[in-house]
């Protein structure tokens, strides 16, 4: 009978290895990107966060904005982030007033719209210059909207700390890459484990089908707030 109690911990703790050894599988998250051109698939009924791609701005046009999306969402259910990946941080004018235009369509929809995030792959020697950059853009986003940002794993590990300081009172948000193209990045949990060190609320962006073992400790990280899945085409 003893015997009982000790075999249950044995089973479990398996059991716990084994999901933590193992690959994403969407159906056990709940926060997705959804990247133009892929189709929702059924793991998007439990969503309650989407962060879907609205459009770029290129490398060889600073002042043009992309739609990716042209036909505006309506989904009252989630809360939906407008992601705009860029490729370069010049925006002229028409390019804020076009992403505002696309705020407002949206929102207009009957979207749930939380906020706006930028994917730009901000070096990290440069932090400081981004956080410039998005210093300006809080100013002009409506205050109704929270800003968020992808970062870097490197970000956590090697960023000077008054870089990463100067992201407080600014962003409300970092997703923290772990993954390129579609796989996870080797060594992700050694520069996951220094996480902490970003200074404001953060979350880890997986991709559907990479590698995951969870860090020890980083449940315990007092900002950390849960994954984001990246969904990939079929």
């Amino acid at each position: 009978m003893r015997l009982r109690p000790f075999l249950g911990l044995v089973l479990a703790l398996l059991a716990g290895c084994g999901d933590a050894a193992g690959r994403v599988d969407p159906a056990a998250h709940d926060a997705f990107y959804l990247w133009a051109g892929v189709e929702p698939g059924p793991e998007l009924r439990q969503a309650r966060t989407l962060y879907l791609l609205a459009g770029e701005v290129r490398r060889d046009d600073p002042d043009s904005f992309v739609l990716l999306r042209p036909a505006a969402p309506r989904l009252p259910d989630q809360d939906v982030w407008l992601v705009v990946r860029a490729a370069r941080l010049d925006w002229g004018e028409d390019v804020h007033r076009a992403v505002e235009r696309a705020m407002r369509q949206w929102r207009g929809r009957g979207t749930r719209l939380v906020g706006l995030q930028v994917d730009f792959d901000a070096a990290t020697p440069e932090l400081g210059n981004y956080a410039t950059f998005l210093a300006a853009l809080r100013a002009r986003l409506p205050r109704e909207y929270q800003l968020s940002v992808t970062g870097l794993m490197d970000w956590n590990a090697h960023a000077d700390p008054a870089h990463l300081a100067a992201l407080r009172g600014t962003v409300d948000e970092v997703v923290v890459q772990s993954y390129q193209a579609r796989t996870t990045i080797p060594g992700y949990a050694a520069y996951l484990d220094k996480l902490a060190r970003v200074p404001v609320p953060h979350k880890v962006a997986l991709v559907e089908g990479g590698e995951w073992r969870e860090p020890a400790g980083l449940q315990q990280d007092r900002l950390f707030r849960g994954y984001v899945v990246f969904l990939l085409p079929d």
